[in-house]
């Protein structure tokens, strides 16, 4: 038998590669972890943490001005755009930290510096070889930049934490819920926001009238959205980047320009090829269900794969193959992941929360389906003075009567919708909603307070 330097190397320190490494150590076995940048991967360091930092730090405009329809008085502060960079670096600085602390308490080997696979059972980083009897390769993803002129005075969501100065005039491309959220953001902290997209919708694959909706809401809070636009070209100009339409529209002018046009699996120069990992048309690492690859003593979860590129999901998936490499913890069964019904948010102004299915994919899922709609001003907007509204959806599975999707536009939309996220995975029904107790004055109350279907 071959004697390996490591049961598990992984490759990649985001959060399903430490997940893995720390829970494989935990159940006694001898884990290393390659990581070339900050520990914690994209969701720490360019994605979910500080975005959502900033998101709070975006809702404080909006709340000093509704604050004077309940009594206060007083010109609102200004922001300091350093000092928040300043915040949110000493922040997730602290969190790299945490992160390396749980590996090293584990007893995880940390190496520092860029992994790639020499064969089923050897990595190299830089200059140093290390076997082990199997290998997990959790890298993430990347942002892709459109080939156009300019190109290269554009930056992407990894850039936009630290922008000096701060872009008083913001141009985003792209429809996603990056760009949304991003575009939403620099609204919030006022800068002039312009958001184009070459679709006529944004937030491809979400519900048509979260879609419609958000649209409306965020053209309320100050972003001019462009749809069925195309940049052509940007130059950098005395005045700023003079940005040109596909078409012939109107040029733009802006301090910044981000680009929020996709991700694609960070999968290029660690030694796939070489090794035979296949990849499909995209680029992606090609997994069966325990998350291995076409060598079988090589693993893959998380962005890397793009199945739901989520860091809940990279989570849960690194369970299971933690579980299938080295046996469930004691006393529990193998874990196995479920792609259905997973919660997501979406920070924009107002949040999105959604769980399941949209309606039409459930209509064409489920067959006949029946549809609860509800739109209302919040309670706080009563004295506010905003003009911002909420959106309620449930979707029903009428053989069943089970709630098959659940939508929400409005304040702490992903707060509200990870509770009744649960409840789905249970199977609850319409009645099992209908006959729960609401909290009486809130939001959430109105998810089982909807009687009547709307029409076909």
């Amino acid at each position: 038998m071959q004697n390996f330097d490591f049961d598990l190397f992984v490759i990649g320190g985001g959060s399903g590669g430490v997940r893995a490494a720390r829970m494989s150590a935990q159940r006694g076995a001898r884990v290393a972890l390659a990581e070339v940048a900050a520990m914690g991967g994209t969701c720490v360091n360019v994605g979910c943490i500080p975005k959502k930092l900033y998101s709070y730090a975006a809702h404080f405009a909006e709340s000093f001005e509704e604050s004077h329809g309940f009594g206060w008085v007083g010109d609102a502060p200004k922001l300091d755009w350093e000092v928040l960079k300043a915040n949110r670096a000493r922040e997730i600085s602290r969190l790299n930290g945490i992160y390396v602390q749980l590996l090293d308490a584990a007893g995880v080997k940390l190496i520092k510096g860029w992994a790639r696979l020499i064969n089923g059972h050897t990595v190299e980083v830089d200059g140093q070889t290390f076997t082990a009897k199997n290998i997990l390769i959790s890298t993430g993803g990347t942002p892709t930049v459109p080939a156009i002129a300019g190109s290269e005075h554009a930056v992407t969501s990894d850039h936009m934490f630290d922008l000096s100065p701060f872009p008083k005039r913001l141009l985003v491309v792209g429809g996603g819920y990056i760009a949304c959220e991003f575009a939403s953001i620099f609204n919030g902290l006022g800068a002039q926001v312009t958001q184009v997209h070459r679709s006529g919708k944004l937030l491809r694959g979400f519900d048509e009238d979260v879609r419609d909706f958000i649209a409306s809401e965020m053209g309320k809070t100050g972003v001019e959205l462009q749809l069925h636009t195309e940049i052509a070209a940007i130059t950098k100009t005395a005045g700023g980047l003079q940005v040109a339409v596909k078409g012939g529209g109107a040029s733009l002018l802006v301090d910044t320009v981000l680009f929020a046009t996709g991700r694609v699996p960070h999968a290029s120069g660690i030694g796939l090829e070489a090794v035979g990992v296949a990849v499909n048309a995209v680029g992606a690492i090609q997994v069966n269900e325990q998350y291995q690859t076409s060598v079988a003593s090589i693993y893959a979860l998380g962005d890397v794969t793009a199945r739901v590129q989520l860091t809940p999901v990279a989570l849960g998936e690194a369970m299971v193959v933690v579980d299938q490499l080295f046996g469930p913890a004691a006393g529990k069964k193998p874990r196995h992941m479920s792609y259905e019904f997973i919660p997501t948010a979406v920070f924009t102004h107002p949040n999105i929360g959604t769980v399941g299915y949209p309606e039409a994919d459930a209509r064409e899922k489920f067959g006949k389906v029946s549809v609860y709609r509800s739109e209302f001003k919040a309670l706080k907007h009563t004295l506010s003075g905003s003009t911002e509204r909420t959106l309620m959806k449930l979707v029903v599975e009428d053989a069943t009567d089970c709630v098959v999707g659940l939508h929400m536009v409005g304040p702490d939309a992903g707060e509200i919708v990870q509770g009744f996220a649960v409840a789905m995975k249970a199977g609850a029904t319409k009645a099992v909603f209908d006959s729960t107790i609401g909290i009486h004055p809130t939001a959430a109350e109105e998810f089982v307070t909807m009687r009547e279907p709307v029409k076909a």
